[in-house]
């Protein structure tokens, strides 16, 4: 599975900005796709997953402000980042895990909240 992640870029704190991710590749396997973040001196953290059922799981720190969506016939996974923060700035990454809990790393993407 290889995935092609996109939408970084510079936004001013209370600014929204939505990133997607494409993923080609043996989809069958794959179960939930999401989006980690890991900013400079901290580890990579979830963001949030959504199964291919469309069940959705947010970080305390994102929920009301961030919302992920799935396109199955697009094999595409969204986040909206709305009312963005300093604090949400960080390179994104984008994750899909299969049945079997294997991991598939996207490219990250840098994702700069600042005035």
């Amino acid at each position: 599975v290889q995935l092609q992640a996109s939408g970084g870029g510079l936004v001013q704190p209370g600014g929204s900005r939505r990133l997607s991710c494409a993923a080609s590749g043996n989809m069958f396997e794959i179960n939930s796709m999401g989006w980690f973040r890991q900013a400079p001196g901290n580890e990579r953290e979830l963001v949030a997953r959504i199964t291919r059922e469309g069940r959705a799981t947010y970080a305390d720190s994102v929920k009301g402000r961030f919302a992920i969506s799935r396109d199955n016939s697009k094999n595409t996974v969204y986040l909206q980042m709305n009312n963005l923060k300093p604090e949400d700035t960080a390179v994104y990454y984008c994750n899909c895990r299969s049945y079997r809990a294997i991991d598939y790393w996207g490219k990250g993407t840098l994702v700069t909240v600042s005035s």
